[in-house]
Parts: C-alpha cells; sequence; structure tokens
C-alpha cells in the first residue's frame, strides 16, 4: 500500500513538473535578463547593485522618466558627469536600455 501511495506521489510530481512553464521564458523576460547582466558588469559600480547610487545616481525610477530609446543616447552619449559608455553596444546597449526602462 505505501509503494503505491508513494509512486502515486511521484507520477503525481512528474505531471505537474510537465505542465509548468519553467522552460517557457518568453523572449522579454530573456532579454530583461540579459539586460540585468550587462547592467552589472557595466553600470552597477557606479550606480550600485540595486540601483540605489554608488557614486552615481539613483536609477531606481529611470524607466518612468526616459524611454528606451532615450536611455540607449544617454548610455551611448553620456550625460552630466556621466562619461559616454562606448563599451555598451549593439544588442549589449538594447537590453540595458530594455531593463533599465522597466525599472
Amino acid at each position: 500500500m505505501k509503494k503505491g501511495i508513494a509512486a502515486l506521489f511521484l507520477g503525481l510530481l512528474f505531471v505537474l513538473g510537465a505542465c509548468g512553464n519553467a522552460g517557457d521564458t518568453s523572449d522579454t523576460e530573456e532579454n530583461l535578463e540579459a539586460g540585468e547582466e550587462v547592467y552589472r558588469n557595466n553600470c552597477a559600480n557606479c550606480h550600485g547593485n540595486d540601483l540605489s547610487g554608488n557614486g552615481g545616481p539613483e536609477l531606481a525610477d529611470i524607466g518612468s522618466k526616459y524611454s528606451p530609446e532615450q536611455i540607449e543616447d544617454i548610455v551611448h552619449e553620456g550625460i552630466g558627469s556621466m562619461p559616454p559608455q562606448t563599451q555598451v553596444e549593439g544588442e549589449d546597449l538594447q537590453e540595458l536600455s530594455s531593463w533599465l526602462s522597466e525599472q
């Protein structure tokens, strides 16, 4: 009897696992994750891991101030005392600006 219950429980686990959406990530979620990685590798030193500022301005609400395109321009051209960040280009720049616009 106990083996039957254990087998039923194990079978239920497999069925529920197969029904989950862990492998069903959208392109947007993947881009946001990639954008956060670009941020951590290039921006976090000045703006903090949590966007709270670390010598540079706080970016916690950057998405309510600027569009992704404007954020791309700011990163690429610089603003105020922030110099242009020419090492972030192409897809990395798009992913970063998309992720920041959601913050």
